[in-house]
């Protein structure tokens, strides 16, 4: 009996010190340098794999007790991503974060008035995003959304997006014109009576135009209203954004009569209505102005120069605005729209 109590004795004294010394193990801090430690957990790998790369890189000392430790707790399940692991980290502490996903995240901002050339680059050249063939061109890239659209034009909605590192082109392409379409369904519920065009799609192009023409919050809705009051009466909008978006790579930033006059689909000096697409991403408060315009009579406008516009009721005073702000221009002079503070 006596030797049996002293078995159990040595046994449970053992086992008491192999849980400290797989407790010290665990709380110890990994072997991570000042500035931390970034590494990257490929789509369908396991704990045990990363916890071996950890080993190659000599970050972690005893994998097999780490993992043992994750089975324990029940966390071995682990989320693909980007981790930096800050110096400090121990066992614990990495296998927690491989089990919340606690990943790198990524900003990315998409602007207002940016063609969707523009945006497609723009997601393309953002950090760790995975370029695909899909995503090379905007036409490609309308045709892996399925688009019903003509064009991908306008329908990316101009915004900041957070994404993990791995993410493809598509993917983000994808949740921005998901958003576009939620914006504009959600809009387009809350539009004014009456308006001279009977579908979202035709909201949208008038909304690009509007986005073109200001930045300015307190002009939208008045600019969409001399829109749409051109449109009723039959006028050509005579905008030169069109213009510009119509001659494409040919334009070379000085716009002439002899484009005003030239023929193309976007060309609303020539055309009557809207043009065929939007010509850029417009935000929501630009979708809201078009389906919301302004009641008024002006029919014309002119930018002053200062990123404001002078607007006007009747062609002869359109003709003296543009003679003071465009013929005699001051020299501080901007062309393109300011931003309210």
């Amino acid at each position: 009996m006596r030797l049996l109590l002293a078995g159990l004795l040595l046994f449970l004294v053992t086992a008491g010190i192999a849980a400290l010394g797989l407790q010290k193990s665990l709380v110890q801090p990994l072997a991570v340098e000042e500035g931390g430690l970034r590494f990257q957990v490929e789509s369908g790998s396991n704990l045990s794999r990363v916890l071996r790369d950890l080993q190659s890189k000599g970050v972690v000392k005893w994998p097999r007790l780490v993992l043992l430790y994750a089975y324990w707790q029940e966390k071995t399940g682990i989320h693909a991503g980007e981790y930096l692991l800050p110096k400090g980290t121990n066992a614990m502490d990495l296998v927690e974060r491989l089990h919340r996903g606690d990943v790198t995240r990524y900003r990315l901002t998409l602007v207002e008035g940016w063609t969707a050339r523009q945006a497609l680059e723009q997601i393309r050249a953002g950090r760790n995003v995975v370029k695909t063939e899909a995503g090379r061109s905007t036409e490609s890239a309308a045709e892996a959304l399925q688009l019903e659209a003509p064009s991908l034009e306008g329908w990316i909605f101009p915004d900041t997006y957070i994404y993990r590192s791995g993410t493809t082109d598509i993917e983000l392409l994808k949740q921005a014109h998901e958003r576009m379409r939620r914006v504009l369904a959600d809009e387009w519920q809350q539009r004014s009576d009456a308006l001279p065009f009977d579908t979202p799609e035709e909201a949208l192009i008038l909304a690009s135009l509007i986005e073109k023409e200001t930045g300015q919050p307190s002009e939208r809705d008045e600019i969409a209203g001399v829109f749409v009051r051109r449109l009723k009466r039959g006028m050509r909008l005579q905008t030169d954004p069109t213009v510009i978006y119509g001659l494409g790579e040919d334009f070379d930033g000085d716009l002439r009569r002899s484009h005003l006059r030239e023929a193309t689909p976007y060309n609303t000096y020539v055309i009557k209505g809207l043009p065929p697409t939007p010509i850029a991403l417009p935000g929501r408060e630009a979708i809201r102005a078009a389906l919301n315009p302004k009641e008024g009579d002006s029919l014309f406008f002119v930018a002053k120069g200062d990123g404001y516009h002078h607007f006007s009721v009747t062609l002869d005073e359109h003709n003296r605005a543009v003679r003071e702000y465009q013929l005699k221009r001051r020299a501080d002079y901007r062309s393109s729209p300011g931003k309210e503070n």
